[in-house]
């Protein structure tokens, strides 16, 4: 998503000229390249598919059905992470807590089936202004306190600094996760003010905000994780910029923090 713009055979051949050796694919574009072309041309060039995301919004309705279709879909892509992003309050509701144990519940059904198909469920918490519309797991406690309910290589959780880095409780939850197991994604975005109008936009590229990434990466490191780490950048700036140009830039911003 960092670098959208790019259709997916250009952004594999650039990742393969920098020396990139993974991508974090998203649904949408594999389904629009064709889920088994798209796992091909990633295959044939050496990349490894480090997450699919992603899965979840089980406060919704029709949620069983598209998330069994993207555990499927993170087989053919030979990955065994899905991002969940868990979905916010259902229409009409106030009820956080009712929201919270929906998505427990949800995930509990989902799990044997990621399972039987070698796929592990990454609960994603997101930053508390996304409670209402897109994910009621606000912290990394939270869902840890899911992800314990299950094998740790059955479901864990993501560590986004953009969305735990305002979490004083966050760096104690990261040593939990990393200690059982339970880190099954790491991505970087830097946080940097005003944010745009719908927020939903404003990561910013590494190294140019409020985030000690370093610390993070060290913090990360110490709980024991060892697998990719992901750039994830939401920014319309960046987008409307020449994707090559950006990818450049974030490879050299992620490899100096």
């Amino acid at each position: 998503m960092t670098v959208k713009q790019l259709p997916l055979p250009a952004l594999v051949a650039h990742c393969i000229r920098l020396g990139i050796p993974g991508i974090g694919l998203w649904r949408e574009p594999v389904q629009e390249y064709g889920v088994e072309a798209a796992a091909r041309l990633v295959r044939d060039a050496g990349l490894a598919v480090t997450t699919l995301c992603r899965g979840g919004f089980f406060t919704g309705d029709a949620w069983l059905e598209s998330n069994r279709e993207a555990i499927d879909e993170c087989v053919v892509l030979g990955t065994d992470t899905l991002v969940l992003v868990s979905g916010g309050l259902p229409a009409g509701s106030r009820d956080l807590s009712a929201a919270r144990a929906r998505i427990a519940d949800a995930i509990g059904e989902l799990a044997p089936y990621a399972a039987q198909r070698g796929v592990r469920l990454a609960i994603e918490p997101l930053h508390p202004m996304f409670a209402s519309d897109r994910c009621a797991v606000s912290t990394l406690d939270q869902a840890l306190a899911i992800a314990e309910e299950f094998p740790a290589d059955q479901v864990g959780v993501v560590v986004d600094t953009y969305h735990l880095w305002w979490d004083d409780r966050a760096p104690a939850a990261v040593a939990r996760a990393g200690a059982a197991g339970r880190i099954h994604s790491f991505q970087l975005a830097d946080w940097t003010t005003p944010l745009p109008a719908g927020v939903l936009n404003g990561r910013g590229q590494l190294g140019t905000g409020a985030i000690d990434l370093a610390a993070w990466c060290a913090r990360v490191a110490e709980a024991g994780y060892t697998g990719p780490v992901e750039v994830e950048l939401f920014n319309d700036e960046l987008w409307e910029r020449d994707g090559v140009e950006v990818l450049e830039e974030t490879l050299g911003a992620f490899l100096a923090v």
